[in-house]
């Protein structure tokens, strides 16, 4: 274990074997930190803050720290991260809102310089969220999704497994797993993750499924209950019915569809 001497660690807080803690730290109390990880400088870890193994936490980090958000009483509330994960310059990291909650990071995810997870995000594995995206509370993102620069995602949004949240993109209503938004647009998709698909080892009998699927759903001029019943009627492949139970499942509606080149209104 290697603690720089300008550091401050309080009592209470537990480190695990082989840690690595950088000038300027602030450790607080109920701080727990995983084996073989590394803080840069001008780290802040507050209390209740659990640190998984072989992570990488770089400088003006704050995690921990209490939730933007009215309704907080100032109970105990948490922030879990997992194992392997890298987080960039001056992320913020919130903790929940009610008392036992919790803001979760999977394993393996990256967020890169100065994004923010507010209170009660909840990340799957393997996500990348670029630099300057803002995850608004309760926000849920699927595994191997991709949150670009400076995209916003409003408060309780789901975004589906394996999606791509193209550049300065925003999101008020869920995003169907699979799928790909238009830059610099409000709720709308543009077609399939097809590069994201292709890197996750999809087939592409299966590239073509989810092709024939998205089709359906979005340019067939259905409503959404009857394109989810002619889904469900055509396909019993798992990747379609893994759309159709998130779809199911969405409180706040599915982004709508545009052409790539077509100009918005």
């Amino acid at each position: 274990m290697q603690i720089h001497s300008t550091s401050a660690i309080e009592p209470g807080a537990k480190i695990g074997t082989n840690v690595s803690i950088g000038p300027f730290c602030y450790i607080r109390h109920d701080v727990e930190i995983g084996d073989n990880c590394t803080l840069d400088a001008h780290v802040t870890l507050l209390p209740y803050t659990s640190i998984g193994q072989n992570c990488h936490i770089h400088s003006n980090v704050t995690i921990g720290d209490t939730p933007q958000d009215l309704a907080f009483k100032d109970e105990p509330s948490y922030v879990n991260i997992g194992n392997n994960c890298s987080i960039r310059e001056g992320v913020t990291i919130h903790r929940g809102t009610k008392a036992g909650s919790v803001t979760q990071v999977g394993n393996n995810c990256l967020l890169m310089a100065n994004s923010h997870l507010a209170h009660n995000v909840q990340l799957g594995n393997d996500i990348i969220v670029a630099n300057g995206a803002l995850l608004a509370g309760y926000v849920e993102v699927g595994d191997r999704a991709f949150i670009s620069g400076n995209c916003l995602v409003h408060q309780f949004v789901r975004i589906g497994r394996l999606v791509m949240m193209a550049g300065g993109s925003a999101a008020q209503k869920d995003i169907p797993p699979f799928c790909m938004t238009r830059s610099t647009t409000l709720n709308k998709v543009m077609g399939l993750n097809t590069v994201g698909l292709r890197r996750a080892g999809l087939t592409s009998e299966e590239r073509l499924t989810l092709k024939r699927a998205f089709r359906i759903l979005y340019q067939s001029n259905l409503l959404i209950p009857e394109a989810l019943a002619k889904l469900e009627t055509e396909f019993d492949a798992d990747l379609v019915k893994e759309i159709c139970d998130f779809i199911k499942h969405s409180q706040r509606g599915i982004a709508g569809y545009v052409r790539q080149r077509q100009r918005e209104e």
